[in-house]
C-alpha cells in the first residue's frame, strides 16, 4: 500500500522550500552568536541553487558555488542525459507512489528524498529555466533581489553538471554580480575531481586554498567600495 505522498521513509513532511527555510534558521542562529560578522556561503551544488530563495539573502556577503548548475535535464552532462527522462517520467513517480518516498538508497540513486523534495526536483529539472522558470514570478523575483558577489567554480570533469548549466544557474542571480572559473584536474595535478570531489582532503592546498582566497576577495571589495 503506497503511504501519504507527502511523507518520506524517515517520516516526514518536507519540500525544497522547506530547506530554505532550515537555512534561514542557520543564519539566524549564526547571527545571535556572531552579530554583524559579514557572512560568507560556499555552497556545492543545491547548496548554491538556494540561496536565492532564502529570507535573509541581504544577510550573505558572498557566494562561492562548487559544481553547482541547473538541474533541468537538456542542461546535464551527456552521460547523465541517458537515463534522466527514464529516471524522472518512470522511477521517479513510480518509485515515490509505491513508497511514499523516493527510496534512493535501495535503488542506488541520489539517496532516499521525502515526496515532496523529490517530486518538486522532478518539476524543477523538467523546466528549462530550472527553479525560476518552474516556480514562476514569486522566485524569480527573490533571486532577482540578491545583491551578493558570486563565483561558480564549475569543474570540467564534473559528471553531473555541465558548464552551460552553471551559467543558467548563475544568471538566475541576474542583479549580483557574478562569474564563472572552470577548473580542470590537470590544473590541480589529479586525475579526476568530478562532481564530489572538490572536498577531498587532497585537494587541501589547491582547491580549498583557492577558495579561501575567493573569500578574502569579497571581503576586500566590500572594504574597498
Amino acid at each position: 500500500m503506497a503511504r501519504d505522498a507527502g511523507l518520506s521513509g524517515c517520516g516526514f513532511d518536507a519540500d525544497l522550500f522547506a530547506w530554505a527555510r532550515d537555512t534561514d534558521a542557520a543564519i539566524e542562529a549564526l547571527q545571535r552568536r556572531a552579530g554583524e560578522v559579514p557572512l560568507y556561503v560556499v555552497g556545492h551544488s543545491l547548496g548554491a541553487q538556494l540561496p536565492g530563495l532564502l529570507r535573509h539573502r541581504d544577510r550573505i556577503a558572498g557566494l562561492v558555488s562548487i559544481a553547482a548548475g541547473s538541474g533541468y535535464w537538456r542542461d546535464n552532462a551527456p552521460q547523465l542525459k541517458r537515463m534522466v527522462l527514464y529516471f524522472w517520467y518512470v522511477l521517479v513517480p513510480l518509485a515515490t507512489t509505491l513508497f511514499g518516498y523516493f527510496p534512493g538508497r535501495k535503488l542506488r540513486k541520489v539517496g532516499d528524498l521525502p515526496a515532496g523534495i523529490v517530486m518538486q526536483w522532478r518539476k524543477w529539472c523538467l523546466n528549462p529555466r530550472y527553479h525560476v522558470g518552474a516556480e514562476g514570478t514569486p522566485v524569480r523575483e527573490r533571486f532577482e533581489a540578491a545583491r551578493f558577489p558570486l563565483v561558480a567554480l564549475s569543474i570540467t570533469d564534473d559528471e553531473l553538471m555541465t558548464e552551460r548549466g552553471t551559467h543558467v544557474l548563475v544568471d538566475c542571480y541576474a542583479n549580483s554580480p557574478r562569474r564563472v572559473e572552470r577548473i580542470a584536474p590537470a590544473d590541480v595535478r589529479a586525475p579526476r575531481i568530478g562532481h564530489f570531489g572538490f572536498f577531498r582532503e587532497q585537494f587541501q592546498s589547491s582547491l580549498w586554498a583557492r577558495t579561501a582566497l575567493l573569500l578574502q576577495g569579497f571581503q576586500l571589495s566590500k572594504e574597498t567600495r
